[in-house]
C-alpha cells in the first residue's frame, strides 16, 4: 500500500482536508474507519493509520484514498493539493467566528511538545513577552467562545444572588466575607510612556499584598462605579484562586503600569513560564467582575427594556466599559465587537467575537488608520458623554460585510480621553431573516464608491436593515441605519474608496 511519488508530492494538506470533512459530519475516527470496511475491506484504513493520515504521518495508497473519497463520495484528486480550497484546509470552528484558523502541515510539527519547545524561543527572538503572547492567547480563547464562560458566571452568581445593582457596601460586605482586609493608599496619575513613546497619565488603582491585604487608592472613592469593578476583580481573585492569583497592581491609563518585577521580567531574554497562568487567572478575575456586577439574565433583561441604550450603564451602576462588554456575554445575538481606543491611536482592550478585523491592522498605533472607522473619528472629539451609532460596509475575506456600532468619548480617572465601541456585525441577522446578506452589502458598497465613500442607505436596503434592527432589538442599529453608511477598511487592506485614502495621503 505504498504510495507512489506524485501522489507524495501533492499530499501536504491531504491528512487536515480528511480530518476537517470527518468533523464537519460529525463522525468520529472509528465511524470512518468503519465506513471505509464497509466499501473496500482490502484497502480500508484501520483507526490507527487512519490516526496518522491526519496528523500528517502517514499518505495512503491511492486504492486507500480513494476509499476514503468514496465515504465522502469525492474524487480522490480533490484531495491533493491541486485542489486547495482554503474552506476545505480551514479548522471548521462551526458559527462561533473570531480569528480564523489556518492550515498547518504537517500537523506533527505542531504538537504539545514541540510547541512548548518553540514558542519561548519565538518569543524571545522576537521581543515579546510572556505576558504579551498570554493575551493574545486568551483573546482567541474568548473570542472561540464567543466570550461565553458559564463556569465563571455561576460562580458569580452564587456570589453575588443575582442582585444587581451591587452598592459599594454590599461589595465591601463581600470582601470581608472572603477574609480581605480593605487599606487605602494615596498614589496621584503618573506620566507614563509605552514603547512607542506615546505618552499618557497612568494611576495606580490598587494591589493585594498577601495573605489577605486589599490595598485601594484613595482616588477611587471618586468614581464609584471604577470602585466597585476593583472590589469585583478583588473578589474574584479570592473566590477563583484563594488569593494567589494577583501577581500585578491593578492601574488605570492609556498604557499599564509595571510593578518592578516586571520591568526587570521584561528586560529578561527568557520567558516565565507563569505568564500566561497568571495573565488567564486575570482574564478570569475581570470577567467574573463583570459577571458579578452584570449578571447574566437581570442585565439581558435591562438591556433588552431599553434597547441596548449605552446609557443603561447608569441604571445598572456600573461603567460604561463593563456595560458594554457584558453586552458581548449576554446578548443572544452572537456576533459582537468591542474596542477601547486611546489617542492618538491605541487599542488597550479588543473583542471579535464576529472576527472583524481590527481598525489598524495591529494591536499598536500607526501613523495612518482608516480615518472612517467610528471609533478612529471620535478619538479626538470633545469629551461630552454623547454617543454615534456608525453603519459600516468593509471587505473581510474579499466578501463586503455590513457592521453597526455605537462608541462612546469617556475620560478615565487619570484623565486620559478614550473611545469606547461595541458593535455587530449585521450580515448574520440579515441571513437569519432569508434574505441575501452578501448581495444587499454589495448594493451598498457600490451605492457607497458612487458617492464617494459614503451614502444614505436606499429605501429598498433600509427597509431590510430596518426589520432586522427590530427584531435584534438594539437601538442604535435603527440610528445608524438612519444614518449615511460609510466605507471603511482595516489598516493594510486595499481601500474600497475611489479615489483611494491612501492615494490621498490623508
Amino acid at each position: 500500500m505504498r504510495p507512489n511519488k506524485s501522489l507524495l508530492r501533492k499530499s501536504h494538506f491531504l491528512g487536515t482536508k480528511i480530518r476537517n470533512l470527518r468533523k464537519r459530519n460529525n463522525l468520529t475516527i472509528e465511524d470512518l474507519s468503519a465506513r471505509c470496511v464497509r466499501i473496500d475491506p482490502e484497502y480500508a484504513p484501520s483507526v490507527s493509520y487512519l490516526s496518522m493520515i491526519e496528523r500528517g504521518k502517514r499518505v495512503p495508497s491511492i486504492d486507500m484514498l480513494e476509499v476514503v473519497a468514496g465515504v465522502f463520495q469525492k474524487s480522490a484528486e480533490w484531495f491533493l493539493d491541486d485542489e486547495p480550497d482554503h474552506q476545505d484546509i480551514t479548522p471548521d470552528k462551526g458559527s462561533r467566528g473570531g480569528i480564523k484558523g489556518m492550515p498547518l502541515e504537517p500537523s506533527f510539527l505542531f504538537s504539545s511538545d514541540i510547541l512548548q519547545i518553540a514558542i519561548p524561543e519565538m518569543l524571545s527572538q522576537t521581543g515579546i513577552s510572556g505576558r504579551q503572547f498570554a493575551h493574545l492567547l486568551i483573546r482567541a480563547h474568548q473570542e472561540n467562545n464567543q466570550n461565553h464562560f458559564p463556569d465563571l458566571e455561576r460562580a458569580a452568581e452564587e456570589v453575588g444572588l443575582k442582585r444587581m445593582p451591587l452598592s459599594i457596601d454590599e461589595l465591601i460586605a463581600i470582601t470581608k466575607q472572603l477574609g480581605l482586609m480593605i487599606k487605602w493608599f494615596d498614589k496621584p496619575p503618573a506620566e507614563a510612556v509605552d514603547e512607542l513613546g506615546m505618552h499618557s497619565k497612568n494611576v495606580i488603582t490598587s494591589y493585594f499584598e498577601p495573605a489577605n491585604k486589599l490595598f485601594l487608592n484613595r482616588i477611587l472613592k471618586k468614581f464609584p462605579n471604577r470602585l466597585k469593578y476593583e472590589l469585583a476583580v478583588h473578589i474574584g481573585h479570592a473566590v477563583l484562586h484563594n488569593t494567589d492569583g494577583l501577581k500585578s497592581v491593578m492601574s488605570v491609563g492609556g498604557h499599564q503600569l509595571n510593578t518592578q518585577e516586571q520591568i526587570n521580567h521584561v528586560s529578561s531574554s527568557t520567558v516565565d513560564p507563569q505568564d500566561i497562568l497568571h495573565a488567564w487567572r486575570d482574564f478570569e478575575s475581570s470577567f467574573f467582575a463583570g459577571a458579578l456586577l452584570c449578571p447574566k439574565v437581570p442585565f439581558r433583561q435591562l438591556l433588552d427594556r431599553h434597547g441596548y441604550e449605552i446609557s443603561s450603564h447608569k441604571i445598572a451602576e456600573v461603567s460604561a466599559s463593563v456595560a458594554m462588554r457584558r453586552m458581548t456575554a449576554v446578548s443572544p445575538y452572537a456576533h459582537w465587537h468591542y474596542f477601547d481606543a486611546y489617542a492618538p491611536g491605541k487599542l488597550k482592550a479588543v473583542y471579535r467575537g464576529n472576527g472583524i478585523p481590527l481598525p489598524w491592522g495591529n494591536m499598536r498605533s500607526v501613523v495612518d488608520p482608516c480615518q472612517h472607522w467610528a471609533v478612529f473619528r471620535m478619538i479626538n472629539a470633545p469629551t461630552n458623554g454623547a454617543s454615534s451609532a456608525q453603519l459600516s460596509i468593509m471587505n473581510v475575506g474579499n466578501e463586503p460585510r455590513i457592521y453597526c456600532c455605537e462608541s462612546v468619548n469617556v475620560k478615565d480617572l487619570a484623565g486620559n480621553n478614550h473611545v469606547l465601541c461595541a458593535g455587530i456585525d449585521l450580515n448574520p441577522a440579515i441571513e437569519a431573516q432569508g434574505k441575501d446578506a452578501l448581495s444587499i452589502a454589495h448594493d451598498l458598497k457600490q451605492l457607497c464608491v458612487s458617492k464617494g465613500g459614503s451614502s444614505t442607505p436606499s429605501k429598498a436596503i433600509k427597509n431590510d436593515l430596518m426589520s432586522v434592527a427590530k427584531i435584534l432589538n438594539i437601538n442604535w442599529v435603527e440610528r445608524g441605519i438612519e444614518s449615511d453608511a460609510k466605507l471603511i477598511c482595516s489598516r493594510g487592506n486595499v481601500c474600497p474608496r475611489d479615489p483611494s485614502c491612501y492615494d490621498q495621503n490623508n
